[in-house]
């Protein structure tokens, strides 16, 4: 018998309970546990993934500035308002706020700063990268620096190297460039950044999350191109779209414990060998996702994005019909 699991739930936090009773704290206007957290996470990938989804929830708040005020020696707490300076700049571009330059250079300017007050640290570098898609136009020298590969763009390449200098393969540096090289717009540029995807995957060692990025763009591509009004959708059975899934299967999820995956490249890799027909490798990851959940890359499969979970809890019960009855 098929096995149908509990109706998933998006959580930002995912399965990192630290986390999650950190927001609840900061959401009351209280900074105690985010320093507490922060102090005692390592340097990494959790470093990264947790600045970055806490300042998603203080962007709102005026948290970080009463920490700032309380400690204003707090390394963690410039980076912090790095982090939220972003945050806020990136919501202004989107909603086209008449104040998006001035939070934009405010940001950089706080970035900037954090880089010197932590200079081990690649978060203010990540930081300064978000913000290049800005500036689709290229107007910062940062901005357009030689590419390391003479078919890739110029582009922010010795924002993306410094970050890779304290964090070598860091997976949020790189989806930021794939994010500049989005904002630079026109027909061509989703090739440019299939180019960039493919190239730094293949730069990357077993086990890296760079190997998922060609995923993330083959559903910015599918997005673009309202995907789900095809009648006869073959987008996700193509041969490349099979061979990028399990390649990602191979060189990632299989070379990487629980505990080092990410809730959205794992989400990404799911949905990609389900659309690539491979369940029995789809109820793997489905498993591993187990009840959580992110709307991408789901809710680009409907034209009501608020059916994302359902498009989610379709796909995880039909590939783990498919992987029993390969069993029996």
């Amino acid at each position: 018998m098929a096995r149908e699991g509990p109706r998933p739930s998006y959580d930002p936090a995912g399965p990192d309970h630290a986390l999650r009773a950190t927001l609840q704290d900061l959401r009351t206007g209280r900074w105690m546990a985010m320093r507490t957290l922060l102090a005692d996470t390592p340097p990494g990938r959790q470093w990264t993934q947790r600045t970055q989804v806490l300042a998603t929830a203080a962007a709102g708040t005026d948290v970080v500035r009463a920490w700032l005020t309380e400690e204003p020696d707090s390394v963690h707490a410039a980076v912090m308002q790095a982090r939220v300076g972003v945050e806020r700049a990136l919501r202004a571009q989107r909603e086209r706020h008449r104040r998006t330059h001035e939070l934009w250079i405010e940001a950089w300017d706080a970035a900037q700063s954090a880089t010197g007050i932590a200079p081990k640290d690649p978060v203010p570098w990540v930081c300064l990268l978000a913000l290049a898609q800005l500036d689709p136009e290229q107007r910062w020298e940062e901005h357009r620096v030689p590419a390391p590969e003479p078919t890739l763009p110029p582009g922010p390449w010795g924002l993306l190297a410094e970050a890779g200098r304290r964090d070598p393969y860091n997976r949020e540096a790189h989806h930021r460039m794939l994010q500049f090289l989005y904002a630079r717009g026109g027909s061509g540029r989703i090739a440019e950044a299939a180019a960039y995807a493919q190239w730094a995957a293949a730069q990357a060692p077993p086990g890296s999350a760079l190997h998922v990025l060609p995923l993330y763009v083959r559903v910015e591509r599918y997005r673009r191109d309202s995907g789900y009004d095809a009648a006869l959708d073959l987008h996700w059975v193509a041969e490349d779209a099979t061979r990028e899934a399990r390649r990602a299967l191979h060189s990632w999820f299989e070379r990487t414990e629980r505990d080092e995956r990410s809730l959205p490249d794992l989400n990404h890799l799911a949905h990609a060998l389900w659309g690539a027909l491979q369940f029995p490798d789809a109820a793997r990851v489905f498993d591993a996702i187990g009840p959580y959940f992110t709307p991408p890359p789901w809710m680009y499969r409907t034209p009501d994005r608020d059916r994302a979970v359902e498009v989610f809890v379709q796909a995880r019960d039909r590939s783990r019909a498919a992987a029993d009855g390969s069993r029996t």
